[in-house]
């Protein structure tokens, strides 16, 4: 039996990857007296004991417990935002590439994906890897999320209160804490113009990245390349080329994966083939947080991936 600490276990994140080592049956949660919380020896006694430490905290809050446990020479996976471009940390998004599920495998340090960048990357990534769209290009990524990607303050905000807004787009001063992740390892040479936004319902993400082709790249052939790239994988699916799978149809929406650990990636476009959305849909606490956390507890400790990472 593996022990987990979860530092931050009472947050959005940290709660629902308890609720889900709860069901796993090689994982024991070992958990710090709430009235000890903030006291570093009862932190650096958990982190002794436990195999790995999951940071569930604030950016600032998380930065202070990394050196904690570099100090103590503690696994760490980290949930936060802080390190996801770090130096020493392996990037926790096991479909990345062929090499990935090793890299978390053996790494001491990995750093959890962000809900946005997970669909984003999946979709960008292969696609300018292989030429078929270009690395200098200018993106732009729509997306919308349910609220509870926004924590604890925004979950306040809607629960319980008529008045909150409906939809709302925010990040317009195009400084968002996700555009060196998604830059990075989408290998894109130019940061792209990222517009999310946030809608009155708890938990759904829905990305689209519009796109113009010129030449004989078409819409099909991007759809294509990316059913090749994850034929394999779990829990990646790519949808048939221009239709809408979703209960919602002919609507695509958020919904549909609540819960799971699944990410959908679709490809439509207009009949010349030139204009092109590609799409992706998660649940962004699932696959964009923690069901994607406890897939990674999985490799780093050599169980089974798809052991408890959906409720």
């Amino acid at each position: 039996m593996k022990k987990v600490f979860i530092d931050g276990e009472t947050g959005t994140t940290g709660l629902q990857v308890r609720e889900r080592l709860v069901n796993h049956p090689d994982i024991e949660v070992i958990s710090i007296d709430p009235d000890k919380k903030r006291d570093v020896e009862e932190k650096r006694r958990l982190m002794k004991e436990a195999d790995i430490t999951v940071l569930c905290l604030p950016d600032d809050a998380a930065k202070d417990t990394v050196a904690l446990a570099k100090a103590e020479g503690c696994r760490v996976l980290d949930a936060s935002s802080v390190h996801r471009i770090a130096d020493g940390w392996v990037y926790g998004l096991a479909e990345l590439d062929a090499s990935q599920r090793g890299s978390i495998q053996d790494a001491q340090f990995v750093s959890n994906p962000g809900c946005y960048p997970t669909g984003i990357i999946l979709l960008l990534k292969p696609l300018v890897e292989q030429g078929l769209l270009a690395k200098n290009g200018h993106y732009t990524v729509n997306a919308i999320s349910g609220y509870t990607g926004g924590g604890k303050q925004l979950i306040e905000q809607y629960e319980g209160n008529s008045g909150a807004a409906s939809y709302g787009t925010y990040g317009l001063n195009f400084k968002h804490k996700h555009l060196p992740e998604i830059q990075k390892w989408s290998q894109l040479d130019n940061t792209p113009i990222f517009i999310p936004s946030v809608g009155s319902f708890a938990q759904g993400m829905l990305i689209s990245i519009p796109l113009t082709l010129s030449g004989d790249m078409t819409g099909e052939k991007l759809q294509a390349a990316l059913a090749a790239t994850y034929e394999e994988e779990d829990f990646v699916t790519v949808q048939p080329f221009n239709e809408v799978k979703d209960s919602h149809a002919p609507f695509l929406t958020p919904h549909g994966l609540e819960n799971t650990n699944q990410v959908e990636l679709a490809v439509f476009a207009s009949e010349d083939g030139q204009s092109v959305v590609l799409s992706a849909k998660l649940d962004n606490l699932g696959k964009g947080a923690s069901g994607a956390a406890v897939q990674n507890l999985n490799l780093m400790l050599g169980f089974a991936e798809n052991v408890a990472v959906e409720l």
